[in-house]
């Protein structure tokens, strides 16, 4: 066996052992208890995959770019890690989402302008839809990402983009891509190709933006993993590309988990995932509801009425939202929590499938706080048990627990499961004024009668209470 085909050998096995640590870093990211040990078997998987890359026999030479060019994203992405706060976490996920996009267009481009290998007749047609295929989910993914986190950074408007007829628009801007995905593979040399080629990164460009920027805020959690799904996919379609087992199965992983995990939170809010993708609802938080002044008076209390419907109750129930993470009120919770179990006071935290800005959003903000997992439960698990909760703290959400979806069938977010802590005993909500959530839509919860509002810092509200 010459030295060739070992090193060749070598890597498939590499490629082999980092596939399985990829299929155990899912399954442990599934579950919060393990959630540590899944994240250091991506780790390892991804460190064998580089290196068994590095070491193959598809590589030869230039090893010192390669080198400079690793240690320059490392240093990049550590920098990103460490002066990232947990709140702007979303907007990361969106640009990274938007780099692999980036990455899949570069590499098809590549291997379109110096294939390889030559190819002929079928395996010609092939590998230009491969091509094909491999820059359009990539240039989407890479606007589209570039979309979502200016609507996650508030740089654009969390309002979905409403253009006349914009179905159509998306129809005929697909069958556009189809067309010109017919001229690419059957033309007959590169120079001919690369018109319909240009043509379609551009209408690719634009489809993803406005895929995007069609979707308002209240379904922004969906576009991260939806952008996840996307981004796997344009990896899948490069591994093919590239004759890589290990991104086609790693890709089909990402992208198959992405699109399952966006499909959970659709049911979650009772939405179709056709109807999120290509239409999205929400407007501007700054627009008011006319509701305000028919609905009652807001019951405003002060800390000292706090501490005292937090010490007469025997149960409570703490409900997260973005807010919390804005304020970093977790950690005080955390020292909150210690302080009432030394008084015999049983306390839960109820999290909404899609609270804050991304998938898990909230679990991860908790386990930074290093609150238990025993006490942090689905919102299915407490909806139906309201009734045994003595008080409900509301800190920093809005849409998750607006009665609204449940009550105004036509309310836009109407028949979206939502926590429904006004059947509890009382309900306490901390806020600093009485602005809408991300979708825009008033909360008549403010306003029903067992409800008090805590206004100001989340954070110093709960010092207050130590």
């Amino acid at each position: 066996m010459n030295l060739e085909i070992f090193n060749m050998e070598v890597v498939r096995a590499l490629y082999v052992v980092s596939t399985v640590l990829f299929i155990l870093t899912l399954g442990g990211l599934s579950n919060p208890e393990t959630s540590r040990r899944g994240n250091q078997y991506g780790i390892f998987a991804m460190l064998i995959a580089v290196t068994a890359t590095i070491l193959g026999p598809q590589v030869s030479g230039n090893y010192s770019i390669m080198i400079i060019v690793i240690l320059l994203g490392g240093s990049l992405g550590l920098l990103l890690s460490k002066r990232v706060k947990m709140t702007e976490m979303p907007e990361l996920v969106a640009i990274l989402h938007s780099l692999v996009g980036l990455a899949a267009v570069l590499v098809g481009l590549v291997n379109f302008i110096n294939p390889i290998n030559e190819y002929v007749d079928v395996e010609k047609t092939i590998h230009s839809i491969e091509i094909y295929l491999g820059i359009f989910i990539g240039m989407v993914t890479f606007s589209g990402s570039i979309v979502a986190f200016g609507k996650l950074s508030g740089k654009v408007s969390g309002n979905p983009l409403v253009l006349p007829g914009k179905h159509y628009l998306n129809l005929i801007m697909v069958l556009a891509i189809i067309f010109y995905g017919y001229q690419f593979v059957s033309a007959e040399t590169i120079d001919l190709s690369v018109y319909p080629l240009a043509i379609m990164l551009t209408i690719s460009f634009l489809f993803g933006i406005h895929l995007v920027a069609s979707i308002g805020g209240a379904d922004m959690p969906v576009v991260v993993s939806m952008l996840n799904s996307y981004s796997g996919w344009a990896a899948s379609v490069t591994g093919f590309m590239l004759s890589n087992d290990l991104l086609i199965v790693v890709g089909a992983l990402v992208g198959s988990s992405g699109a399952i995990l966006s499909y959970i939170m659709c049911r979650a809010m009772n939405r179709s995932f056709i109807s999120v993708i290509a239409g999205g609802f929400g407007t501007d938080s700054s627009v008011a509801s006319v509701k305000t002044e028919d609905q009652g008076e807001v019951q405003a209390i002060d800390i000292d009425e706090f501490k005292s419907m937090i010490t007469a109750s025997n149960k409570i129930a703490i409900i997260p939202g973005y807010g919390m993470a804005v304020a970093q009120a977790q950690f005080v919770v955390n020292q909150m929590i210690d302080i009432l179990k030394n008084k015999n006071i049983e306390v839960i935290f109820v999290i909404h499938p899609v609270a804050g800005r991304m998938p898990g959003h909230m679990n991860v903000l908790l386990a930074e706080a290093k609150i238990p997992y025993d006490i942090v439960y689905e919102m299915d698990e407490v909806n139906d048990g309201f009734k045994n909760i003595d008080l409900s703290i509301v800190i920093g959400a809005n849409d998750i627990v607006n009665p609204s979806a449940l009550e105004d069938p036509n309310s836009p977010i109407a028949g979206m499961p939502v926590i429904e802590c006004w059947r509890g005993s009382h309900t306490v909500v901390l806020k600093r004024g009485m602005s809408t959530g991300y979708a825009g839509v008033e909360n008549p919860l403010f306003f029903k009668g067992n409800t008090r509002m805590l206004f100001g810092d989340a954070k110093e509200s709960l010092l207050k209470t130590l």
